[in-house]
């Protein structure tokens, strides 16, 4: 696969990946009710994974909205990322993705832990990057 065969662009690409490390640096709520002061806290509740969080709220938006051929080269590379295939295996993760497509893509992948690890290995595996 090169950046010519990929339906999503790069930028896109980059852009998800980059909204999901900051879901990533999100750590489980300790606080449901958090009501201190945030100066205190050294304003830690933003690092806090509450209910209707916007980040997580945009990222799914924008998944969302990628057509059918976007979303499925998005969990095909999120997997050979991940590696359960390999970056010759390409069509075969492909393949895969389209036929499994569903409804909760973007519930799929925003609920993979280090998707945005998973997403920058992916586009590794074909020389590709992010940092250009």
């Amino acid at each position: 696969m090169s950046r010519e065969e990929l339906v999503l662009d790069l930028s896109k690409i980059c852009w998800i990946a980059e909204k999901a490390r900051e879901l990533d640096a999100q750590s489980e709520v300790s606080e449901p009710d958090y009501g201190s002061n945030a100066i205190d806290d050294g304003f830690l509740q933003v690092l806090e994974a509450y209910e209707g969080d916007a980040t997580f709220d945009e990222l799914k938006s924008i998944i969302d909205d990628l057509n059918w051929d976007e979303q499925c080269e998005l969990v095909a590379l999120a997997w050979i990322g991940r590696g359960d295939y390999g970056q010759d295996e390409w069509s075969d993760a492909l393949d895969r993705a389209r036929d499994g497509h569903n409804d909760h893509t973007s519930l799929y992948l925003l609920g993979m832990p280090m998707l945005s690890d998973f997403l920058d290995e992916g586009l590794g595996a074909f020389g590709l990057s992010c940092r250009e």
